[in-house]
């Protein structure tokens, strides 16, 4: 049986939310999805689309762990050069 974390993370999400979700513009996501760096919307009907909040998710972690993992390894060098000197 799926909790309800699980049912939640393949639900749609309407640009409004996924906006709010990633704090970015309109054009910043569509800008974003043309350059291959978010993912593209699907197809509900004729004149509806959304995203995958699945996906959505999994860019804004991908994207939490770039930002640690610099951040770690600025930290890193910094404590090597203090050692070091």
């Amino acid at each position: 049986m799926e909790t309800k974390t699980e049912q939640l993370e393949d639900r749609f999400l309407k640009l409004r939310e996924v906006m709010a979700m990633c704090r970015l513009s309109r054009s910043s996501i569509y800008g974003a999805i043309r350059k291959g760096q978010f993912p593209a919307q699907i197809k509900l009907s004729e004149r509806s689309s959304a995203w995958i909040r699945s996906e959505v998710a999994a860019w804004s972690d991908a994207r939490i762990d770039a930002a640690r993992g610099a951040r770690e390894n600025k930290l890193l060098v910094k404590e090597t050069r203090q050692a070091g000197a």
